[in-house]
């Protein structure tokens, strides 16, 4: 898993019928502050995540595993939003 910020949204008109009517989403993965630092990348939102939004991330075969995304072409999934993000005893993040 990894912690992930929501930066935008996709639209496509021609897609695989596995992924269509699925809602994608532009995620920068983030620090366990929540600072965004990585390589931006497209998920499939299984909860409703917004622009904005902290969010948990699932990658590779275990993204798959889900009802809504088995036997699809997808790599990443939005899979949590997160209310709250504690480190150290630290809350560093809170919705």
């Amino acid at each position: 898993m990894k912690i992930a910020r929501i930066v935008g949204t996709t639209i496509s008109t021609i897609e695989d019928e596995k992924v269509r009517d699925k809602k994608l989403l532009i995620c920068a993965e983030t620090d366990q502050k929540g600072k965004v630092f990585g390589k931006s990348y497209v998920a499939v939102d299984l909860v409703d995540a917004g622009e904005g939004d902290l969010v948990l991330t699932c990658h590779g075969s275990a993204a798959r595993q889900t009802h809504l995304t088995k036997d699809s072409p997808v790599d990443a999934v939005v899979m949590a939003v997160l209310d709250e993000l504690e480190v150290d005893g630290e809350i560093v993040f809170r919705m």
